[in-house]
């Protein structure tokens, strides 16, 4: 039943429950290969990120929890890097040294006029406060920018697996509805995934706001696109908590079977396997 996920967090960032908690789980469900990918450090502190002090004991713990389940499932540790700037991205030397099994390259954050960083991966209300005070109420000029950042990360690399791809269409939507349907933005989708395709990355499609918004990341929209441009794809719960690693996991396979794609990509014996999707 393709019971697998890398993108979920723990302790040692804005996780819930401990490694421990979350490969007990998995495997009390049936997973067979799980993978941990805590928020990488940033050039400064966030209540959501691990710091720079963490990650020898990161990589300790998982080499630990590693051991203890190596007879029950199979476990990797990787870390969600997001691109901040072209000194702060998944393709920097500070974690292209560390030794993990996958990177997830994700984006969260912009810049605002004043150069500030400002977080857009929030509520929806707050999505919408943020882009009238920040930018203006200029939404089309937010989307372009998140849209400028991906980008910019395709083009530097650095990790294996392309973070919920267009996460800010929920709360864009929120602010102004229908912007699904609008030409331009279906266009600059549509090259995103292109380039994509070209830089060959994994896409994972994302589960986590299934159960409370009904959709995944990227839109179920663009899920046939995905499989015209050849794009190899993942289903990932980026879960917080222990109980919620499976969420909308069977509804994202059922929507990829419907739209062409037999098999997803999973890890195992630490290499990335295209596997036969088993509904």
């Amino acid at each position: 039943m393709n019971l697998t996920n890398y993108h979920s967090h723990c302790l040692f960032c804005d996780g819930r429950a401990d490694m421990d908690e979350f490969i007990r789980f998995a495997i009390s469900k049936g997973f067979t290969s799980y993978g941990v990918s805590s928020h990488a450090p940033l050039p400064f502190s966030t209540h959501w990120s691990m710091e720079w002090g963490q990650i020898e004991n990161y990589l300790n713990e998982f080499n630990r929890v590693k051991q203890v389940y190596k007879s029950q499932i199979e476990f990797y540790v990787g870390l969600e890097v997001d691109y901040l700037n072209d000194l702060s991205n998944p393709s920097s030397i500070c974690f292209q040294q560390l030794p993990l099994d996958y990177i997830i390259g994700s984006v969260h954050l912009l810049y605002n006029d004043k150069q500030d960083v400002i977080d857009i991966d929030v509520a929806p209300p707050i999505f919408a406060d943020i882009v009238n005070q920040h930018f203006y109420g200029d939404l089309d000029k937010v989307i372009r920018m998140y849209f400028e950042r991906q980008f910019r990360m395709l083009e530097l690399g650095g990790f294996d697996i392309l973070g919920h791809a267009d996460k800010m269409h929920y709360n864009a939507m929120c602010y102004r509805p229908g912007l699904l349907e609008e030409k331009w933005y279906n266009d600059l989708v549509e090259d995103f995934f292109k380039k994509v395709a070209n830089y060959g990355y994994i896409v994972e499609i994302n589960t986590k706001a299934y159960n409370t918004y009904h959709t995944f990341f990227p839109n179920e929209k663009y899920f046939a696109l995905l499989h015209e441009l050849g794009i190899r794809v993942m289903v990932n719960s980026d879960s917080h908590y222990p109980d919620r690693i499976n969420a909308g996991r069977l509804e994202a396979l059922k929507c990829l079977k419907d739209c062409g794609f037999e098999t997803v990509v999973e890890r195992y014996d630490n290499k990335w396997k295209d596997v036969m999707i088993s509904l």
